[in-house]
């Protein structure tokens, strides 16, 4: 599927970015003033509106569609703040069940993510293919040539890295081993 065209993979896989938009919005919606298929649609046409990027598959195109989605989503989030209409919009981690205890907030996990993606792009990238793009870990590891552990490994150290950054325990992240410390 090399240099797909993103027409035809929006076509393929818009319903999976639905999903997505869905998850990351989950009961958020309603108070960013923004719907699930609106993040998803205009990611859609963000990603369209890039005509000279040929994708090198399913993945690449999830992985660019989630980036999109976070800078929609974050844009979204700064302009209610503005508005003074709402002081936070919370998330929780793609492998957790939504609770009270397992949510953070978006915009403090963003700029955390910028930071990680400092110090270590690469984990910073499984996060958001895993955070934005609803990946698994094993297409991450498809789509980095890496092996499975090797990926596992590294998004435990980013999420426990992520929890210590946005001032948490590395237990409120959840699934984070002993021993992987900081992503350096």
């Amino acid at each position: 599927m090399a240099n797909a065209a993103p027409d035809r993979l929006l076509a393929e896989h818009y319903d999976e970015l639905r999903r997505i938009a869905r998850r990351v919005l989950a009961g958020d919606a309603p108070r960013l003033g923004i719907q699930p298929t609106e993040l998803a649609n205009e990611a859609a046409i963000r990603v369209l509106k890039l005509d000279r990027m040929s994708f090198a598959g399913r993945t690449h195109f999830l992985a660019t569609s989630a980036r999109m989605a976070r800078q929609i989503l974050l844009n979204e989030v700064r302009r209610a703040r503005a508005d003074k209409r709402q002081p936070r919009l919370d998330t929780w981690w793609p492998d957790a069940e939504p609770a009270p205890d397992t949510r953070f907030d978006l915009e403090l996990f963003d700029r955390s993510l910028l930071r990680l993606e400092e110090v270590d792009p690469e984990r910073a990238a499984i996060v958001e293919q895993r955070f934005f793009a609803g990946m698994t870990l094993e297409e991450i590891a498809e789509a980095a040539g890496q092996s499975l552990s090797t990926v596992k490994r590294r998004w435990r150290g980013a999420r426990a890295w992520l929890a210590r950054d946005m001032g948490g325990a590395e237990g409120e992240a959840g699934d984070g081993a002993a021993g992987d410390g900081p992503p350096v």
